[in-house]
């Protein structure tokens, strides 16, 4: 099984513009694609902007609305599948979701963020539910949690015990938290052999300050891709072969009590 190149798209787009974000999208795509990757992953809440406040009714649509209906028409045309995050409406509740979308433009996995961060998303969103939501793609078991939700161990010990290869994180890390995109996600992704894509914002907006230092974290606990801090494209392999040799040589999963953990539950 051939690696998977992965490009993950490190930007804060167009604060409430979701037109100019699709269209910031479909650039990207198109420059994954001519690096060669399968799979494009876009920053949290990227479709509108992270700040927006009350304006998240507004923007905010159902997970197979209009806005998805375009990142499946760019996936499509550019031949690669791509995870996105936005506010998601469903109902009278909102959101904060990511979604992946296949190369061929199917709709293939939807997440709600089960840890919500700060006063700001404590206010506008509803966690999720599910801790565990998984697609396959290019034979890879495909696993989706955004930002803060990777900083809980068991959240992505979890994605581990249910097989998950590869874990997308679109994220919108701030400032002074640098420490968890340098070595928090390397940590995860070596403890748990897996790799994780973790696709973060840049710059100031409204209140806050995005750091980027987006990643490709691999199974050995280094980073196979890093981006800096400004608006990049970044692209790495994750290796199928790297990845069984890890899980190979790495006994942390088969050594497991789970009998002495109870208590975490």
């Amino acid at each position: 099984m051939p690696p998977l190149r992965t490009a993950l798209l490190q930007s804060s787009g167009q604060l409430g513009d979701v037109a100019a974000n699709l269209k910031a999208l479909d650039e990207a795509a198109a420059r994954a694609a001519a690096n060669g990757a399968g799979l494009l992953v876009a920053p949290e809440m990227f479709l509108t902007g992270y700040a927006i406040d009350a304006d998240v009714h507004r923007l905010a649509e159902p997970a197979d609305g209009e806005a998805a209906d375009a990142v499946a028409d760019i996936a499509e045309r550019h031949g690669v599948a791509v995870a996105y995050g936005y506010p998601e409406r469903d109902g009278d509740t909102v959101y904060n979701a990511a979604q992946l979308i296949g190369p061929d433009g199917t709709r293939l996995a939807s997440y709600r963020k089960t840890h919500l961060y700060g006063d700001f998303e404590l206010a506008w969103f509803t966690p999720g539910d599910r801790p565990v939501v998984q697609a396959e793609l290019g034979g890879l078991r495909i696993g989706l949690m955004i930002c803060y939700d990777v900083e809980f161990p068991e959240n992505v010990r979890a994605h581990a015990l249910a097989g998950t290869d590869l874990l997308l994180v679109p994220t919108a890390l701030m400032h002074p938290a640098q420490v968890v995109a340098r070595s928090v996600v390397p940590v995860r992704a070596f403890e748990n052999q897996l790799y994780i894509a973790y696709a973060n914002r840049t710059g100031p907006e409204g209140g806050f300050e995005f750091v980027g230092l987006s990643a490709l974290a691999g199974p050995d606990g280094t980073a196979r891709a890093r981006a800096g801090h400004g608006e990049e494209l970044v692209v790495g392999d994750v290796d199928p072969e790297l990845l069984r040799a890890s899980r190979e040589a790495n006994p942390y999963l088969r050594d497991r009590r789970p009998a002495l953990y109870t208590s975490l539950s």
